[in-house]
């Protein structure tokens, strides 16, 4: 778990460098991204009492994962030892808590957290997760996924404003989901490096809109 960890660390490293170098000086409010998607986040799992909702769990994993974008941003803002930071997390993540738990309270406490004290508070996180069904190799390999597909908004003009989210009529994070799926099904072959693949798969896909 702790490399694994530290692999995303890594990624996410990259690619807030790639969105801009001096990224850690920049003051950016990684809470308010978290609070943000937390209620899209909601929205996909269903609150309003009014009408029949069930929870869309892809939709709701896919927004976890973009939190965890921003919280481990938020972590690496505080230090850049990416091996302690991991060993840490690796404990934290460990400790899920209540299994039983609300999901929509332990959002909204997840939320007053982030937004009141400006942290990122990895337990409370981890405890989603494991609401919204996801083992830590589901997060790694969504983040992984969710990460390669980022890298390649920016470098086809995802900050300038000219890249196109929807192709073929899809969003481009229904092509991911598409891509990972065929994944696990059907393997790269040995020896290719999955993020150059995936990237490559994504490339393909794009080009063709």
């Amino acid at each position: 778990m702790k490399q694994k960890i530290i692999d995303m660390l890594a990624l996410q490293e990259q690619i807030n460098t790639q969105v801009h170098p001096q990224w850690r000086q920049q003051g950016f409010e990684w809470y308010r991204a978290i609070w943000i998607e937390s209620a899209e986040l909601l929205d996909h799992y269903g609150w309003k009492w009014w009408k029949q909702q069930t929870p869309d769990l892809p939709q709701v994993q896919l927004e976890l994962v973009d939190i965890w974008h921003f919280g481990l941003s938020m972590l690496l803002q505080q230090t850049q030892d990416i091996d302690s930071l991991g060993q840490v997390l690796a404990g934290q993540l460990k400790n899920t808590g209540k299994s039983d738990s609300d999901f929509a309270e332990t959002l909204e406490e997840f939320v007053a957290k982030t937004v009141g004290e400006k942290r990122f508070d990895v337990q409370l996180f981890a405890q989603l997760v494991q609401l919204a069904e996801m083992s830590f190799d589901d997060l790694y390999d969504m983040y992984v996924g969710k990460n390669v597909l980022n890298r390649f908004r920016q470098d086809h003009g995802y900050k300038e404003g000219s890249y196109q989210k929807d192709w073929a009529g899809r969003e481009d994070n229904v092509h991911l989901a598409e891509l990972l799926a065929g994944a696990k099904n059907n393997q790269p072959d040995e020896g290719v490096n999955f993020l150059e693949w995936l990237y490559e798969q994504l490339s393909q896909r794009y080009s063709q809109n």
